[in-house]
């Protein structure tokens, strides 16, 4: 299979001509005509993800698993990938230099922008792949709020039933769901040179357990206080892990696809069915 290059790299999976970013106007609209896929990757491209992990962390996840749908997708039909939504609704993170936030309705505003913009160019089928968690309210208010249930879906990268069940099954650590033993671990099973294990620190925890709201790194008495940026235990990731967790998405996102072999057959241009 051809190689694909990414805002991030390299992925054996699609095709440079499934990457818009490569392609001129009149092809992508003759494509979205006649019926592709319209794939959105959204992951922040500047968000703190401990001592450990890159800003980027998100933004190569939903890349990486961006093109990996797009694989599963292509049995289907065409596809096509747009250029990743690097900023969004991080507000538990703005603490730490560098970590970029948008309020709520401003995303929600920029998703429902893009979006839209993409059905009025004949888009069947838009599907928003999401490697956040904040981000999921304003990108779920943003498509039920234009009425476009239907039309356009998020997926939620670390929201698949397979992903959780694995989880649960072979995760350590005690709590966690940010720079972590799960993340940590998917990271050293792609992106292992950019993983240093070596400052991978754990986030305390108060005897009253963590509490809602935004992480803190200089507030020893705050129950989220986290010096290092994370909310779990790094230390414990293995790419073995990795490797079983990267499995599961993979599956998660093949038994998504299926939507697209019915989809594709009683959707016509423009999305009437």
């Amino acid at each position: 299979m051809a190689v694909a290059q990414t805002q991030t790299g390299t992925l054996n999976m699609v095709s440079p001509a499934e990457t818009v970013a490569r392609l001129t106007w009149d092809a992508v609209g003759r494509r979205l005509e006649a019926g592709a896929i319209a794939l959105l990757p959204a992951g922040a491209g500047a968000k703190q993800h401990g001592l450990h992990l890159p800003m980027m962390t998100d933004q190569l996840l939903a890349e990486y698993f961006s093109f990996a749908l797009g694989n599963y997708i292509k049995a289907f039909g065409d596809v096509l990938i747009w250029p990743t939504v690097t900023y969004g609704y991080y507000p538990a993170f703005v603490a730490y230099p560098g970590s970029v936030s948008l309020s709520e309705a401003q995303f929600e505003h920029l998703i429902a922008s893009i979006a839209g913009g993409l059905l009025g160019y004949g888009a069947r089928q838009v599907v928003i792949v999401d490697a956040g968690l904040s981000t999921r309210g304003p990108i779920e208010h943003a498509i039920s709020g234009n009425a476009w249930t239907g039309r356009v879906t998020r997926l939620g990268i670390v929201e698949g039933a397979h992903l959780r069940q694995t989880a649960e099954r072979l995760g350590r650590q005690r709590h966690g769901s940010h720079a972590d033993e799960i993340e940590t671990s998917i990271m050293l099973a792609l992106f292992p040179e950019l993983v240093d294990m070596a400052r991978a620190v754990a986030s305390p925890v108060l005897s009253d357990g963590p509490q809602p709201g935004p992480l803190e790194p200089s507030n020893p008495a705050s129950a989220n206080f986290s010096p290092a940026g994370t909310f779990g235990d790094p230390a414990l990731a293995t790419r073995e892990l990795g490797e079983r967790l990267v499995a599961a998405i993979l599956t998660d996102l093949a038994e998504f696809s299926l939507i697209f072999e019915h989809r594709n057959a009683s959707i016509g241009p423009h999305g009437e069915s």
